[in-house]
């Protein structure tokens, strides 16, 4: 599989932009998927966590080991940030209201930016704290232009550009796709990584979840596996050749959407996720 950066120059804009807000805000929410922690850890946050009191909310945790996400929090203590574990399409919101109202300045409302990589929950957060039909309530003199404020009870979310980390190793983003984030952009040849990502749960022992929605042993090489799900699927073309393909996106897409179960990817002590493909 290729090595090369993805780094698209909407990310680069919208990291200036971040930049330019930073010194307009009072706290930082950064979302995670739970799953993964380090691995979809904004690349802004180092710019803002020394000046800036940061949240980081670890969303999808219904997807993530409650054990491993139990010791990414402790980690996340260690490190200085306080953290939530949740489900966010579920609510759970009352703890970070909570908390965002404690910092609340007593002369304005409290001015919050949320990041993090595409696809990690970051609107649905949004969403959740101040309504789904929340509007926009526009630019607030004096802070930066191209941020959408979102009015909350007490706060000012500012929706900011997704920012996806510009490794210099493209194995990290293939990871990110595969967990859902920026899949059309990221992915490219889908049987080649359908492959890569059987292999790869093959040997973080992570596949009994797809043998227990299946029934499909890890036996063989990815490409038979994945031949076998195929079969599985039902997913034939003319002459009962399997397609491969349409077996992978679905596999993939069953992943990226949790139908395996829970599964954590990477625990707090870890060598980076990516050297491991």
């Amino acid at each position: 599989m290729p090595r090369t950066v993805w780094y698209p120059g909407h990310m680069a804009k919208g990291r200036r932009r971040l930049e330019d807000l930073a010194a307009n805000i009072d706290l930082l929410i950064e979302v995670r998927d739970a799953r993964a922690p380090r691995l979809t850890s904004s690349p802004i946050l180092p710019l803002f966590a020394s000046r800036i009191k940061t949240v980081v909310v670890l969303s999808k945790a219904d997807l993530a080991e409650e054990r491993v996400t139990k010791l990414w929090r402790e980690e996340l203590k260690r490190e200085g940030f306080a953290s939530f574990a949740l489900d966010l399409r579920s609510g759970g919101m009352q703890r970070i209201s909570k908390s965002l109202l404690a910092e609340k300045p007593s002369f304005r409302d409290l001015r919050v930016a949320v990041v993090g990589i595409p696809n990690v929950g970051k609107s649905t957060l949004i969403n959740q704290l101040v309504g789904r039909r929340a509007a926009p309530v526009g630019g607030i003199p004096g802070i930066t232009k191209g941020v959408s404020w979102f009015s909350g009870s007490g706060f000012l979310l500012a929706d900011s550009p997704g920012i996806l980390d510009p490794h210099g190793d493209a194995r990290a983003h293939r990871l990110m796709s595969w967990i859902g984030s920026s899949r059309g952009q990221v992915i490219g040849d889908i049987e080649e990584h359908a492959k890569e990502c059987i292999a790869f749960l093959i040997s973080k022992n992570l596949w009994r979840g797809v043998e227990g929605a299946w029934s499909v042993k890890a036996c063989g090489t990815p490409f038979e596996i994945l031949e076998n799900i195929g079969r599985r699927l039902g997913k034939l073309k003319s002459g009962g050749v399997v397609d491969a393909e349409g077996a992978g996106r679905v596999f993939l897409d069953s992943f990226a959407s949790g139908k395996f179960g829970r599964m954590s990817l990477e625990a707090p002590g870890d060598a980076p996720l990516w050297e491991e493909l």
